[in-house]
């Protein structure tokens, strides 16, 4: 069994004024336990908005409208107050893109430590001063922090610093997923190899499922094993990174791959997706990237494609699911 697993995931945001706004739309994923999987799209593609509905910490006007999120065989989707509180300790824990808004201002690191292994604390367990002390020196050595940041507040530590220490207190109640929902953002080149290669240090040493969302997708397959792309609310592929770079694709992940170039090339040719996303207060007939697919039909416009076997994963597209189709029936013809 899967440690987690969605279900016609749909979350909608519906403003005070307005039409309601279908940020994810259909979704249906599995996570292993220990897999390290990135989560890649353009901006408003749905990425944090799926990552907080599968920590449950979406909040108005975003309203989970149906679905199934089962985690370790529990629908957590169903679950609220002491329940779900009860189901966070040890169970699913979410780094926040940003370090400065992820920890209160006004608290040393310390207390924030505190705050967080005293509101989930079993009965019996020592949360005292000099206990939690220790555990949190603890934490931050493991994101290669010196203890002495447990005295400091946020605005004293660098955006690097603040994003470790976030890093920390997920970690705090031993969580077996973690979603890192743009962990880098902000950050200069060299100090985001460094949360990353600590991210990468930290899943592979405790072992526990790790979701890495990101516009960037050269992180994405550089850090992780699996890679999920996002596009107009929907996963349109899933594929292991390894396979992601060659072979047949997605025309939406194409386009992506075209945007990155070969930094050892003598000249450097970068692509680029014309037009605009859908809007997704509007209803999506078809496929939602058949107005900037080059390769679009009219099965694409009239269609939304499923999900289908591509290479070593699955693609949401009609045409290369035709494609592969055809593939496997001159394999087997030869």
């Amino acid at each position: 069994m899967a440690l987690l697993e969605c279900r016609g995931v749909n979350v909608a945001y519906e403003p005070a004024r307005g039409q309601r706004i279908w940020a994810v739309r259909d979704v249906d994923l599995a996570l292993e336990q220990g897999e390290f999987v990135g989560l890649v799209g353009e901006s408003g593609s749905g990425k944090t908005t799926l990552g907080h509905a599968l920590t449950r910490m979406l909040r108005p006007p975003a309203r989970l409208e149906s679905g199934v999120i089962a985690f370790d065989g529990v629908d957590i989707a169903s679950l609220h107050g002491e329940q779900l509180r009860r189901r966070r300790r040890n169970g699913f824990a979410l780094v926040l893109q940003s370090g400065m808004n992820a920890l209160n201002p006004v608290r040393t690191i310390g207390h924030q430590f505190g705050d967080v292994l005293k509101a989930h604390a079993w009965r019996g367990e020592d949360v005292g001063a000099h206990a939690i002390r220790l555990r949190a020196a603890g934490l931050l050595a493991a994101v290669r922090l010196e203890p002495d940041v447990l005295g400091r507040y946020p605005h004293e530590l660098s955006g690097g610093m603040r994003q470790r220490v976030s890093i920390a207190l997920a970690l705090a109640l031993e969580p077996r997923m973690i979603v890192f929902d743009e962990p880098t953002t902000a950050l200069d080149v060299i100090v985001q190899q460094a949360v990353i290669q600590t991210i990468k240090d930290l899943q592979r040493d405790r072992g526990f499922t790790a979701v890495l969302i990101s516009h960037d997708l050269g992180v994405v397959l550089e850090a992780t094993d699996r890679v999920m792309v996002m596009y107009a609310g929907r996963i349109v592929e899933d594929q292991p990174a390894s396979a992601l770079v060659r072979g047949l694709h997605h025309p939406y992940t194409e386009a992506l791959l075209d945007c990155y170039a070969d930094p050892r090339a003598d000249v450097v040719e970068l692509g680029g997706i014309p037009g605009y996303p859908p809007d997704l207060s509007l209803p999506q007939a078809g496929c939602s990237f058949a107005p900037r697919c080059p390769l679009a039909e009219d099965i694409c416009r009239a269609q939304d494609p499923p999900l289908s076997p591509l290479g070593r994963g699955r693609a949401a597209c009609h045409v290369r699911a035709r494609a592969a189709t055809i593939g496997e029936e001159v394999g087997s013809a030869r």
